[in-house]
């Protein structure tokens, strides 16, 4: 009959599997960052070239195609390294659903590249078609965080995914701003996303700073250089404030997009940090595990040369005190210390999960909000037949009509589910 100490040291090799696995995850959290980056700069650039009609940038995008082209390769591996047949993976059916979903987004992306250098496409939809595909991998990074078993690990991955979505918000208002002042012309619809985007961005940034740790959290405000966002608020005035209809300087779009490249590669930089943390947080887990997994074989492999077949000591369940039990007439095979020692063990391991368990529950309540949104964008699609898209736009315009944010807006509409009919009108 196995014992107790038997499931435990099983219990420690399913730990590090999971370690193992969270390890290549994480790695492609950091790998996918990188791309995201790659093909944020890239959507900026094609703005530029497309509202100049070639004019500007030509030269810059072969450059960041060639190099988006190499990071879109080492995430495809990243793909591949994923154990997809295992199932050791929590959430394995929500990642790799969406891992399906980013693929044909990456096949796509050639297409997309050739309409824009033949002019068959404007600014605006080529900036939806990489917001579309740059939602789908922070998708990815989303189930990670909210797959994640150990909670510290988890905390870093909030971290991580909510940094990397508000530097999506700064990218989105670079390629915003750049289409602009390319064009010299802006709108008053375009004003208000604009607007949107930065209240986004100081949302997401936000939570970051609440999940990161203080050194990362510290470098991140040291990143924000006050003279650097001093000329940023500047132009964003210059363009936001206009009245609909005033042409915009045209020379301002080089600075503009010099003035948030700036910002975002420092926001980079953050990035490769948290990886990096991420990485070594992982190795530092697994070795733990694998220290502890180490004595629980050497004390089975103890009780097993003693004719043992150890038992968990019954007066574990029989103390109510809490404190360490006196040991049983029938431990006197193995000795008072060794039956003190796998009680011990026993209940560190319970002690264990149980606070994993209970700050695992803290850090994804920060991981609600998306998932109100999914809910939100469901029901909408659900009701009023429309694409995922369609719905997120349509979360997104009321938001910014209404000047709230995207959660509150979701948890409205949830809030009214009961109200609606059960099938959609025809």
């Amino acid at each position: 009959m196995k014992s107790g100490l038997s499931f435990l040291v099983a219990a420690l090799r399913c730990e590090i599997d999971a370690l193992e696995q969270l390890a290549r995850t994480s790695e492609l959290v950091g790998t996918i960052a990188r791309l995201v980056h790659g093909l944020q700069r890239e959507r900026g650039i094609s703005n530029v070239l497309l509202a100049s009609r070639g004019q500007r940038f030509a030269r810059e995008r072969v450059e960041q195609l060639a190099q988006c082209e190499l990071l879109e390769a080492a995430v495809r591996q990243a793909f591949e390294q994923l154990d997809a047949d295992g199932g050791s993976i929590g959430n394995g059916a929500r990642l790799f659903s969406r891992i399906a979903w980013v693929l044909p987004g990456l096949n796509a992306l050639p297409e997309l590249r050739r309409r824009i250098g033949a002019f068959e496409i404007d600014a605006d939809r080529s900036t939806a078609a990489f917001v579309k595909l740059i939602a789908g991998l922070l998708a990815v990074v989303f189930e990670a965080a909210d797959g994640a078993t150990d909670p510290e690990i988890s905390r870093r991955l909030v971290a991580m995914f909510n940094f990397m979505q508000g530097k999506e918000f700064a990218g989105q208002e670079r390629a915003c701003g750049a289409a602009a002042f390319a064009s010299g012309q802006n709108d008053s619809a375009r004003q208000q996303q604009w607007l949107h985007l930065i209240a986004s961005q100081e949302h997401c940034f936000e939570r970051f700073v609440d999940f990161s740790e203080a050194g990362v959290a510290g470098l991140w405000r040291a990143s924000q250089q006050p003279a650097q966002l001093a000329e940023q608020e500047r132009l964003r005035r210059i363009a936001c404030a206009a009245p609909a209809g005033v042409v915009l300087d045209t020379n301002l779009s080089q600075t503009w997009f010099d003035g948030c490249t700036r910002r975002i590669d420092a926001m980079q930089a953050i990035e490769e940090r948290l990886a990096a943390e991420l990485r070594a947080l992982c190795d530092a887990r697994t070795a733990e595990a694998r220290h502890q997994l180490a004595g629980h074989q050497a004390l089975l492999e103890t009780l097993a040369a003693d004719d043992g077949i150890a038992a968990t000591p019954a007066a574990l369940f029989l103390d109510d005190d809490g404190g360490t039990p006196e040991p049983s007439a029938g431990a006197a095979a193995y000795g008072p210390q060794l039956e003190r020692s796998i009680l011990e063990m026993v209940r560190d391991q319970s002690r264990r999960l149980q606070a994993m368990g209970d700050e695992l529950d803290t850090v994804r309540a920060a991981l609600n909000e998306r998932k109100l949104v999914e809910r939100a964008k469901g029901l909408l699609m659900a009701h009023r037949r429309l694409s995922e898209e369609e719905a997120h736009k349509m979360l997104r315009q009321t938001a910014m009509n209404q000047n709230r944010r995207l959660i509150d807006v979701a948890e409205s509409v949830l809030a009214m589910a009961e109200y609606l009919p059960a099938e959609p009108s025809r």
